[in-house]
């Protein structure tokens, strides 16, 4: 038996398109996980939202020219979560693992930030995590715990250099965090650093930092967004980017080296929906950008 048949139980499917595992390039796995939240908890909630809400969407993108019915899509559920977060993260390591070896590229829907941790240990220490968030989440500890959604990013830095780390539109951290960050080299984009430049000068700024990378692992906070446009977070803040601003700098940044997504963070019983479908509308485009890439490459 697989871990995804051991660990992972159907649910309604992301964008109600349907291939077999086996044909699939793009699997979507939902990890309903919150454990440790402490603002405004209900991400566990957010795999199932963000699924409803791609069945409403339009599947053509402007940007790509490509139609999300034509990539290979394969959605296998929810992960079998537990209370405990080691736990967890362990289960979604060997799930993860497991369709990184089938060459397939794994798009995970959380759940809070702190699944990251989990799915990146399925790339080792050579991969590049291109983070977009409104927090550093790199405190040694919080409220008691060393592994938390506020701490998650601290963690990663500890298991591959934190050289590999580019966080982009980071706007809320404490000093403690943003002189780590100086000192251990971690790449940061601030909100305010974005604020005022062209998407493209941005993506160049990130392709520079990233250039060194073979594969880039991308993980998409909802929170990253301005408030006004995506408020059903768990910990929102003020003064944020736009949706649009943010698909155009992925447009530019996302290539074939990306070998995996997840977007988090989305707690959709803070609004009547809006939160839900951008963070759908994220994923059609991005997945569009990653596969016209590929098509190119080959």
């Amino acid at each position: 038996m697989s871990y995804v048949e051991l660990h992972v139980s159907p649910a309604l499917r992301f964008s109600g398109l349907y291939r077999p595992f086996e044909e699939a390039d793009y699997v979507i796995l939902g990890v309903p996980f919150d454990a440790t939240s402490t603002y405004r908890p209900g991400s566990r909630f957010g795999p199932q939202a963000i699924r409803e809400a791609s069945q409403t969407l339009e599947t053509y993108s402007l940007r790509t020219g490509l139609d999300v019915e034509d990539l290979k899509i394969c959605d296998v559920g929810d992960l079998h979560v537990l209370g405990d977060v080691e736990k967890t993260l362990e289960r979604l390591r060997l799930v993860s693992t497991e369709i990184v070896k089938t060459q397939k590229i794994p798009v995970i829907l959380g759940g809070e930030h702190t699944i990251t941790c989990g799915a990146t240990e399925a790339f080792g220490r050579d991969v590049g995590i291109l983070s977009f968030d409104a927090h550093m989440d790199l405190r040694d500890e919080f409220l008691g715990s060393k592994l938390s959604h506020a701490t998650f990013m601290r963690r990663l830095s500890e298991k591959i250099k934190p050289d590999h780390i580019v966080e982009v539109g980071v706007r809320a951290f404490g000093r403690d965090e943003f002189q780590f960050a100086k000192e251990k080299g971690i790449r940061i984009l601030t909100g305010e650093d974005i604020c005022f430049q062209d998407p493209k000068e941005i993506a160049r700024e990130v392709d520079k930092e990233l250039s060194d990378f073979e594969k880039i692992y991308l993980t998409l906070d909802m929170d990253v967004v301005d408030p006004s446009c995506a408020p059903a977070v768990g910990n929102p803040v003020p003064e944020g980017m736009t949706p649009s601003k943010l698909l155009d700098i992925l447009h530019a940044v996302c290539d074939q080296r990306v070998v995996a997504l997840d977007l988090v963070e989305v707690s959709p019983h803070y609004d009547t929906g809006q939160t839900s479908v951008q963070a759908a509308h994220m994923i059609y485009e991005t997945l569009c950008f990653i596969e016209k890439s590929r098509r190119k490459g080959r």
